[in-house]
């Protein structure tokens, strides 16, 4: 069993964001033909609002924000309704014609320290970011219907024992590496990354991009790093009721269920999960 205090817990708690908002929406098409995708409003509020009030909520001072499409209406959003949040930009030029990857690698040249990675298409309640403000972790949900994208397995420590890229409910298999604690969970696009593993991501960031596959998602990364034992995430539990990412127009309805719950319910802060073999004893429950 995995010590209960790791190195990585050892860090300072998370004060850099990193938001992806450099794509097209194209999905979301007619909507995003005059917004970006993250001020597609959900309930009378644009994603992007819920997004900096939760960072600032968490007490986050800098956020650095890789913009592409519109991109003159997220400044102008961010002017307005940043606050004291300390705003920086990073501009993907090829935004049309590449995917996440591409932006993620171009942040590199603003973020030298430990970070919350965070995808502008996203609503949430704050208080389950709790468990993501000491890197190395992740933010994973339980799979329901609506969801489809990157799904990865879990080992009996709570850890990513792969990734698996697949739509909605996988097929996965039973053992790939040690014991798993179940077969799927739904990656949720927020992870936090300590200065000393972002900088083992960065060299594959940019041999993929020198490869010339700047239409992968840094998930793609990530797997391989895993895979090969040079990344470890430690898994965050994210409630199904309280998130939502807003990817087509179909979208929106569920989106505006979840904001409307979270908006008035009182939430358990999500929590990295505990290992499988732990007892009632030794968790004092």
């Amino acid at each position: 069993m995995r010590e209960m205090l790791s190195d990585r817990d050892n860090e300072t708690r998370i004060t850099t964001a990193c938001l992806l908002a450099a794509g097209t929406g194209s999905r979301l098409q007619p909507l995003t033909h005059s917004i970006p995708k993250c001020l597609t409003e959900i309930n009378g509020k644009p994603i992007l609002e819920r997004l900096i009030s939760c960072l600032r909520e968490q007490g986050f001072k800098r956020l650095v924000v890789v913009v592409g499409h519109l991109e003159q209406c997220i400044r102008k959003f961010l002017d307005d309704c940043a606050g004291d949040l300390v705003i920086e930009y990073v501009r993907n030029p090829l935004y049309q014609t590449t995917n996440n990857i591409y932006s993620l690698w171009l942040a590199g040249s603003e973020i030298q320290e430990s970070f919350l990675l965070i995808e502008s298409d996203l609503i949430f309640e704050a208080s389950l970011l709790d468990g993501l403000l000491i890197p190395d972790k992740i933010a994973v949900s339980r799979i329901l219907p609506w969801m489809n994208g990157t799904t990865i397995a879990m080992d009996s420590s709570g850890d990513v024992a792969f990734f698996h890229k697949t739509p909605t409910t996988p097929a996965l298999p039973k053992i790939r590496v040690g014991h798993l604690r179940d077969s799927a969970y739904k990656t949720v696009n927020i992870c936090s990354l300590s200065r000393a593993t972002w900088s083992h991501v960065l060299p594959r960031l940019e041999q993929v991009i020198a490869d010339g596959r700047v239409n992968e998602y840094y998930e793609v990364v990530f797997a391989e790093m895993v895979d090969d034992g040079s990344l470890s995430f430690e898994c965050v539990l994210f409630d199904p009721d309280q998130w939502y990412e807003v990817d087509t127009l179909e979208d929106l309805p569920g989106a505006e269920r979840i904001g409307r719950r979270i908006g008035r319910r009182i939430t358990r802060p999500a929590r990295p999960l505990l290992p499988a073999s732990l007892s009632a004893a030794e968790t004092g429950s």
